[in-house]
C-alpha cells in the first residue's frame, strides 16, 4: 500500500475544553515539512493538549486539524499510519524486553525493522536490550520510546519532552537525531524546556500561553535568542 507522506498540517482556530477549563483558546499553526517546530510555554499553557489533538488521541472541543499529503487530505487510518509520538508514558510495556516491545509494535503495523539498528540510532545499550523494560532507568525508557515512536519512519514526529532522563551528551546527540529527521522530509514538533538541545535546530518557534498562541516564528536560533524569545513571551 502506498503511503501518504504528510507534508502539512493545518490547525485552525482549535479549542480544547475540560469540563469549565479551557486548555486551547482558538489556537491556529501551521506545520510543514523538513520543518522542527519547538512548541514552548510554561506547564498548564496547552503544549501537551496541543500535542494529544495532532496525534489524534483526543478530540478538540472546537476547531480543525487538516492533514496534507502533496496537496490532498489525508484522513483516518492513513493519518495514524504517518504519526510518531513519543509522550510522557512511555507506552511500552514493562514485561517485555526492548525487542520485544518493538517487534510487538512492528506486528501491529505490519512492517519489518532492523531492531538492533533502530535502537542503535536512539543510544540503547546493547546489553540492554534482552532485559524486561521494568529493569531500565528513566534515561533507558526515554531511548525505548523514542524508537517505538520511530518505528513505522512516521512523517509527523510529535515529542513531549523527549529528552527527559537523558545526560547532556544524550540530549545533544537526540537533537541532532531530530534535526535528521526533518531533513528527511518529516515534520517534527517538540515540547521542551530543555532550549540548549534544540538551539540551533529548530527552524520554527511557537509559544503558548494560557492556551492562546502567544508568539511564532520561523528562522534559525541559537540558545541566547531562543532563551530571550523564550522569557519574553511565555510568561
Amino acid at each position: 500500500m502506498t503511503r501518504a507522506k504528510l507534508d502539512r498540517v493545518a490547525v485552525t482556530k482549535l479549542v480544547k475544553r475540560y469540563g469549565g477549563e479551557r486548555a486551547l483558546a482558538g489556537v491556529t499553526l501551521a506545520l510543514g515539512g523538513k520543518s522542527m517546530c519547538a512548541l514552548l510555554g510554561h506547564n498548564g499553557a496547552g503544549k501537551t493538549t496541543l500535542l494529544g489533538v495532532l496525534s489524534t488521541l483526543m478530540r478538540p472541543t472546537d476547531g480543525t486539524v487538516v492533514y496534507e499529503s502533496a496537496g490532498k487530505v489525508v484522513e483516518g487510518a492513513a493519518v495514524r499510519r504517518e504519526i510518531g509520538l513519543l509522550a510522557h508514558a512511555s507506552l511500552c510495556y514493562p514485561e517485555l524486553t526492548a525487542r520485544e516491545n518493538l517487534e510487538f509494535v512492528a506486528g501491529l503495523y505490519e512492517v519489518d525493522v532492523k531492531l538492533d539498528a533502530l535502537l542503535d540510532r536512539v543510544g540503547l545499550d546493547e546489553k540492554a536490550r534482552d532485559r524486561a523494560a521494568k529493569t531500565y532507568s528513566r534515561g533507558m525508557i526515554q531511548r525505548l520510546a523514542l524508537a517505538r515512536a520511530l518505528l513505522t519512519e512516521p512523517s509527523l514526529v510529535l515529542l513531549d519532552e523527549p529528552f527527559t532522563g537523558l545526560d547532556r551528551g544524550g540530549a545533544i546527540a537526540l537533537g541532532a537525531e531530530l534535526a535528521a529527521l526533518r531533513d528527511t522530509g518529516a515534520i517534527v514538533v517538540v515540547v521542551t524546556h530543555d532550549l540548549e538541545a534544540i538551539a540551533d535546530r529548530t527552524d520554527h518557534v511557537a509559544i503558548l500561553r494560557r492556551g492562546k498562541l502567544a508568539f511564532e516564528d520561523r528562522g534559525s536560533y541559537d540558545y541566547e535568542r531562543l532563551k530571550a524569545i523564550y522569557h519574553q513571551h511565555a510568561s
